[in-house]
């Protein structure tokens, strides 16, 4: 069974801005600099695009996590996804919608599915723990862009 995770955030600068300030590893890691996020790309750029693998490095639940994802789709600036290639999950896909609201507004919305392994426990883990969990990652990580967005633009 999977989950559905969905944040929305209404951001004061260009698409475009936020659209690159989403896709870049450095300010993903910076956002979640308390679970010490790191993020490295298989490329060595910061900036993702089509086909670029990420592997994430992190501490949460008290553990060390490590996944990899690929940038599946990507048409700049309204929208990328990326999905695990290895991890933890038994799938994440990370869809990154971004549209222009006119006067220099965007909306951001994030909408991530996972699928967790071991079947109805999984479930259970998924729906109680994990997908508030994550929820809680992608509003911080919004709440970053925002801040990080409306200083540039």
């Amino acid at each position: 069974m999977s989950a559905v995770i969905e944040v929305v955030s209404v951001i004061n600068a260009a698409t475009g801005t936020v659209f690159d300030l989403e896709r870049d590893v450095d300010v993903h890691a910076e956002s979640l600099a308390g679970s010490r996020e790191t993020a490295t790309t298989t490329t060595g750029r910061r900036q993702l695009t089509l086909g670029d693998e990420v592997t994430f490095r992190a501490r949460h639940f008290g553990l060390r996590w490590r996944m990899t994802s690929r940038i599946s789709a990507y048409n700049r600036p309204h929208h990328f996804v990326d999905e695990q290639t290895r991890g933890p999950f038994r799938a994440l896909r990370h869809e990154h919608h971004f549209e222009d609201l006119g006067d220099g507004r965007t909306r951001m919305t994030d909408r991530m599915t996972i699928r967790a392994p071991f079947g109805p426990v999984g479930a259970v883990t998924t729906r109680i723990v994990l997908a508030p969990y994550l929820k809680r990652l992608l509003t911080k990580r919004a709440v970053h862009i925002k801040r990080l967005a409306e200083q540039v633009g």
